[in-house]
């Protein structure tokens, strides 16, 4: 019935569940938010770093692109020196800021040329409708960071760097926009399913089972057995692209799992 069986047991020479790469969850990340923290050298204080609430828009290789007017001291910091990184932290996180995602975006700003500007009005403007306000003024234009490293946190004992191409090869995971959607709906209107799932698949003692996570090849945790709460991940049968293959492999699984306990 269960995949846990305690200490020593088969179960732990298991290999672990698959997970989307880091390069993945990184675009992933770029992906959902719609502003970061951009890090310029600064022109005033040399060799300081300049901090800078940023709005951006992904292009198709994850890379930010920036409306930024002349005037502001970031922008005039990358006039003199092009090297910047932007630090994307997971949207609404709450929880203890050090368990939640985070990627830094290390690379050279670098103003777009006049042929790409139309391309990038579109693309900012679905990110950030509200710069419509501004995007036309004459001290605007259109910057994109070209990201050549990136250093990827999905929380406690989860970081490493990525490479720039790496990461541009990557792709935002399928089920990115739908997931806050599926993880409450689960943890609403399905937490007896989710205590089923962890007991078939993760530990036959649990109690209590909360969706904290889901992805293209699964869904992650958080289990309370007793007094003892624990983080698992538990794979899909097979990768899910949409909301209603994810529904119908949950489904699927809670069958399965429910016969087992038979």
């Amino acid at each position: 019935m269960s995949s846990h069986a305690g200490p020593g047991s088969q179960a732990d020479a298991l290999p672990p569940p698959p997970e989307p790469s880091y390069a993945e969850r990184a675009r992933t990340l770029v992906h959902l938010a719609r502003s970061g923290a951009l890090s310029t050298l600064s022109r005033r204080q040399p060799g300081h770093p300049f901090g800078s609430v940023m709005p951006y828009a992904p292009d198709d290789r994850g890379a930010p692109l920036l409306l930024i007017s002349s005037m502001a001291m970031h922008t005039q910091n990358l006039e003199g020196d092009p090297r910047a990184s932007l630090l994307v932290t997971q949207p609404g996180w709450t929880d203890d800021p050090l368990a939640g995602g985070r990627v830094t975006l290390v690379g050279r700003a670098l103003r777009l040329p006049e042929p790409e500007r139309a391309a990038a009005r579109e693309r900012y403007l679905v990110r950030q409708p509200r710069a419509a306000y501004w995007v036309d003024f004459e001290d605007f234009s259109f910057w994109r960071l070209e990201v050549s490293d990136v250093y990827f946190v999905g929380g406690f004992a989860a970081m490493d760097w990525v490479t720039g191409p790496g990461y541009a090869a990557a792709a935002p995971d399928p089920l990115a926009d739908a997931a806050e959607e599926i993880i409450a709906h689960m943890n609403h209107d399905h937490a007896d399913a989710l205590v089923t799932l962890a007991r078939a698949h993760t530990d036959a003692a649990a109690e209590e089972a909360t969706m904290l996570s889901v992805d293209r090849l699964g869904f992650r945790v958080r289990v309370r057995s007793g007094e003892r709460i624990h983080g698992a991940r538990i794979a899909f049968p097979q990768e899910v692209s949409t909301p209603e293959a994810c529904r119908t492999a949950l489904i699927e699984m809670l069958g399965r799992a429910r016969r087992g306990a038979q």
